[in-house]
């Protein structure tokens, strides 16, 4: 056995060893409980914005993005969910995702015609299958899944529902420099452990890693989620870890480590990366720690990721030789690493009043930082104009339990104050819940 593959099945037997949080699809808000055979729900989101600022921050702009009145209006997303029960054991869960009301773009790598890329575009946005497994629950402490799911990676993975965050839209740092909702295929391991002070919710993963070939500069390592082919390789799959502590009423703080032994491993093109950049092995690690706390009166939530990318510079040299109509970022140099960490703190005005009369509203401020070339390597040098703190300013209304009206004011700092700050105000509206059970 070579030392790569050691060290890889060591890596997996360790995971496996070790304690790691909750059931998939947030275990706030999927229980198996309360319901017998079936039940159909699912989450979206609307957003307006007016904003005063341009889209071509990073191109042919000295100053960052231009000055320039623009609105926009959107649906991000609308997901449809269902589960069923074949009996108490075995349960069937699914989720499909239509991003944006479009039908997505497809890849072809046509390898009869100089190895290019054909593709087919039907219109903008995806419709993707965000969800498909299988679930054998065992007990309480030791259940298994085999199929399509989340990445606990990050506190909007782990908990990506609308409703779970203030803002109209997610929290920038993680949706820029990881995939989000990162969906991938595998195995996984989950239960809880302990009773009362000592609960803890484990999540231990195989599955789909990143390839490569996506990694870019503006968004370090979200590019490389696969998924754009009809197959995924899974020549180097990630291993994935995360656990929760659920203690103290109203307080969850959670932990999450992502590992990838070899991302060249997983580019359909190998070769480029030898033939340009001499590399063979390109490990990717992200760490993340994260918490909440909710009572009657207010809400607080907080995060920390950040993570490495080995051999950064050879890969950049290897990503900037693309071929025609690729479906990748050519944008280099791409960062050792990369960071986002934030937190919110909200107030609820009907428990505070202590009066049902009065709207639950709840005031909210927000602040991010995040640099998706936190650190570059050798002689590469980090684009300052992707170093972002904000501020995002709000209230949510929330109409009814899974219903909710959102509106925020953000300020963008670019580059530590050296470039134009961009602004804008924002409308949404957010649902999540089962629409029917039988």
């Amino acid at each position: 056995m070579s030392k790569n593959k050691l060290r890889t099945t060591t890596f997996a037997i360790a995971l496996l060893l070790t304690a790691g949080v909750m059931a998939q699809q947030s275990q706030d808000s999927l229980q198996y409980g309360g319901w017998n055979k079936l039940r159909v729900g699912g989450y979206g989101e609307m957003v307006a914005a007016f904003k005063n600022y341009g889209t071509n921050r990073f191109y042919g702009h000295p100053e960052g993005n231009p000055k320039e009145h623009r609105n926009t209006i959107s649906i991000p997303r609308f997901v449809v969910a269902g589960d069923y029960k074949f009996n108490s054991k075995w349960i069937l869960g699914a989720e499909i995702e239509f991003e944006s009301g479009g039908t997505g773009t497809a890849y072809e790598l046509e390898n009869k015609e100089n190895d290019e890329y054909e593709t087919e575009i039907e219109k903008g946005g995806e419709v993707a299958l965000e969800q498909f497994h299988i679930t054998r629950l065992i007990n309480r402490a030791f259940n298994i899944r085999a199929g399509h799911f989340v990445l606990p990676v990050g506190q909007n993975n782990a908990h990506h529902e609308p409703v779970n965050f203030f803002g109209t839209v997610r929290p920038e740092g993680e949706t820029t420099i990881i995939p989000n909702t990162w969906h991938e295929t595998g195995l996984e391991f989950f239960g809880t452990l302990g009773r009362k002070a000592a609960t803890f919710d484990y999540q231990l993963q195989v599955a789909t890693g990143l390839n490569a070939q996506g990694f870019n500069r503006n968004t370090w390592v979200a590019g490389g989620k696969q998924g754009v082919f009809e197959e995924d390789n899974f020549t180097s799959p990630a291993y994935v870890a995360r656990l929760d502590w659920r203690g103290v009423k109203g307080l969850r703080l959670g932990a999450a480590f992502y590992y990838c032994a070899n991302t060249i491993d997983n580019a359909e093109k190998k070769h480029n990366f030898s033939t340009y950049a001499d590399v063979k092995r390109a490990p990717v690690r992200i760490y993340n720690i994260d918490g909440q706390y909710k009572n009657r009166w207010l809400e607080a939530r907080a995060n920390v990721l950040w993570g490495s990318l080995a051999n950064s510079e050879a890969i950049s040299a290897a990503n900037n030789h693309k071929y025609k109509s690729q479906p990748y970022s050519s944008v280099v140099p791409i960062a050792h690493r990369a960071i986002a960490w934030g937190g919110e703190l909200g107030f609820n005005i009907q428990s505070i009043a202590n009066d049902k009369r009065v709207p639950a509203i709840i005031p909210f401020a927000r602040y991010e930082y995040y640099n998706p070339q936190q650190s570059v390597s050798g002689m590469n040098t980090a684009e300052q104009r992707l170093k972002t703190s904000m501020w995002i300013v709000g209230a949510n209304w929330r109409a009814l339990p899974n219903l909710v009206v959102k509106a925020d004011y953000t300020n963008r700092r670019i580059g530590g104050g050296k470039y134009n700050n961009e602004n804008e105000f924002a409308i949404g509206v957010a649902w999540a819940g089962w629409f029917w059970k039988k």
